[in-house]
């Protein structure tokens, strides 16, 4: 699919707020996930069912994926030397397990710091995994978990994706009778 008309302007106007858009350095992980862990704890505090893990639990959560990372798929952008946002996606491994080739990328979050929200950066950060997603020759990315009322789906709906599952959540009253 073709990327979103406003890319140029976006790009230009993150450039001029002083953002730039690099890869996650593979070499040093664990700094790196320091640095996004700060991004989502500011990004998604106000998130509808969130909750905040300890820094040590988000870093236990990631270690194991990281030898099927992509740095041109996981983006942080920086402002002044400090990470505002970054988008993270890797490969579908499930399709791997099944015996398929990996044609999917799961574009698993996309995270911007309040004070850098509202000139498009999450817009330009899916805009670039997708453009290296198909550089790398993946055919489909997924934009994955997104709840309903969240504004990371007007980003989606730029590429014309189609919500392929939904989730229900349940709950039933514990008495202690």
């Amino acid at each position: 699919p073709a990327l979103d008309p406003r890319l140029p302007a976006l790009a230009a106007h993150s450039a001029e707020a002083g953002i730039r858009l690099r890869p996650l350095d593979p070499a040093d992980f664990e700094r790196e996930l320091e640095r996004i862990y700060d991004v989502v704890a500011a990004g998604f505090a106000g998130n509808f069912l969130y909750t905040p893990l300890a820094r040590a639990e988000f870093l236990a959560q990631y270690a194991p994926i990281r030898p099927h990372i992509r740095p041109e798929t996981a983006l942080i952008a920086e402002q002044a030397g400090r990470a505002v946002g970054f988008a993270f996606a890797l490969p579908d491994l499930a399709q791997a397990q099944r015996g398929e080739p990996m044609d999917t990328l799961i574009l698993k979050t996309i995270a911007v710091r309040p004070e850098a929200a509202g000139l498009g950066l999450g817009s330009l950060l899916a805009a670039r995994v997708h453009e290296a997603a198909s550089e790398l020759g993946f055919r489909h990315v997924i934009h994955a978990l997104m709840h309903a009322d969240n504004r990371s789906r007007r980003i989606s709906a730029h590429y014309q994706a189609a919500e392929m599952r939904r989730y229900t959540l349940f709950s039933c009253p514990l008495d202690a009778d």
